[in-house]
């Protein structure tokens, strides 16, 4: 069991210095309760606290780290880019080279646009969208989190189409007005959007494998209507694979979909741990861009040699070895078919996803296609079950509303420890109930 003084005091003097203690909310551990853990260090499938306590690392950084904490290939590419320097500011050949890269593995992406995080992509490739089309109007999914641009910090207004309005104080009112909100794998509610914004519809935005609501997967069905509909109107369709990109296969969604988007977004594994994001797309749209066109976008640190040494190094491995999503998956579903037995053996609801790499799980009776359906999850017994699970070195996201992800670091043997942990997490907390 561990103990976790150090963290705790770390925790009370962060509080003082930075807002919640965090430079990122989920962290504050507000969703499981308890003290957030302190990190010191991480080993290939570990995380070390700063209070010694050793845990399986089922977050990896929120999903970046296919390969583990401190991959050799990606650690020695890193420090042989810093001996050059941290940042120029300038072009560098090993932008282009992971460009390259990356339009190798896509028929519908000819240019990649490098920034530096998951949000500023997303803001970016709507910007683009808006600039393509000359329209105004985007349409998201409740449940589908893509960065904290204020466009998209939105929440459900009410009337036939539901309009975004504001969900976070310091997000005005005039910019959330043409962010419209559907229901994610309900093509009516897209479709009343559509009709409601009377041609003013310049993209619709999903993360195709959803993972901040938890693990939910949109339908294939849902994505080729999403599609049809998107052709109907002259929008364009872009895919959020900040999260699932080269994670759920090695062409992310589009490995497992017959839907093509138009634009797509990307981040965490062509970072491998390294602040990076991207946007693509065909050469007709991307050429809009600054300098080649009109839409203005730019940033001193994108496309920075360090960063892109990292995710040159992260997309080369994963190329060169595709098969290894296949064990991934194996141990990401065995991972959940022990967890969904260990609640059933205490009488607890449990379902269960998995999309290559990542897994989530929700404690509640039904599937869940769609955010109305996560917050019917009973969280009080998440927290319960995250709490008990990390006293057993076992590190999960610490929300109920997300993913969980393997690594080529984490071993059978791993799965196995985790599964035990579960089967004694379960019957410790219904024992208290």
């Amino acid at each position: 069991m561990t103990t976790l003084d150090n963290s705790i005091d770390a925790f009370r003097e962060a509080r003082e210095f930075i807002p919640g203690g965090v430079d990122s909310p989920v962290r504050a551990f507000k969703g499981v309760g308890g003290t957030p853990v302190f990190i010191d260090r991480g080993e290939g499938a570990y995380l070390i606290d700063i209070d010694g306590n050793r845990y399986i690392d089922f977050v990896q950084s929120w999903g970046p780290l296919i390969f583990g904490h401190c991959d050799s290939d990606i650690e020695n590419a890193v420090i042989e880019a810093v001996k050059k320097g941290l940042s120029f500011g300038a072009p560098t050949l090993i932008e282009t080279a992971l460009a390259k890269e990356i339009t190798t593995l896509f028929d519908n992406v000819d240019k990649v646009r490098f920034v530096s995080s998951g949000t500023e992509a997303v803001m970016s490739a709507i910007r683009l969208a808006r600039g393509a089309t000359n329209r105004d109007g985007i349409i998201k999914f409740a449940g589908c989190y893509h960065g904290h641009s204020d466009s998209l910090l939105v929440q459900a207004g009410s009337g036939l189409a539901t309009f975004g309005v504001p969900s976070s104080p310091g997000v005005p009112a005039d910019l959330t007005k043409h962010t419209y909100l559907a229901r994610y794998n309900d093509l009516s509610s897209v479709e009343k959007c559509f009709i409601e914004a009377k041609g003013d519809i310049a993209c619709v935005i999903i993360e195709p494998i959803a993972g901040n609501m938890g693990l939910v997967p949109a339908d294939e069905i849902f994505l080729k209507q999403l599609r049809a509909l998107c052709d109907e109107y002259g929008a364009l369709l872009i895919f959020d694979e900040v999260m699932s990109g080269f994670r759920a296969s090695l062409k992310g969604a589009q490995g497992i979909s017959c839907v093509r988007p138009d634009l797509v977004t990307w981040g965490k594994v062509i970072g491998a741990g390294m602040p990076v994001g991207a946007f693509a797309g065909k050469a007709s749209i991307m050429q809009l861009l600054s300098p080649e066109g009109p839409v203005y976008q730019a940033g001193t640190l994108s496309g920075n040699p360090i960063a892109m040494a990292a995710g040159l190094a992260s997309l080369r491995k994963l190329k060169q070895n595709p098969s290894l999503y296949v064990s991934l998956a194996s141990n990401a579903k065995r991972l959940m078919e022990g967890f969904s037995s260990a609640a059933k053996s205490v009488g607890v609801s449990m379902v269960t996803d998995v999309r290559g790499s990542m897994f989530g799980f929700f404690f509640s009776p039904k599937v869940v296609k769609n955010f109305d359906d996560a917050l019917q999850n009973d969280t009080a017994m998440f927290a319960k079950f995250h709490q008990a699970m990390l006293k057993r070195g076992i590190y999960l996201a610490c929300s109920s509303f997300e993913a969980g992800f393997i690594s080529t670091a984490i071993t059978e043997e791993m799965i196995d420890e985790a599964i035990k942990a579960a089967y004694e997490s379960m019957q410790e907390i219904t024992q208290k109930d």
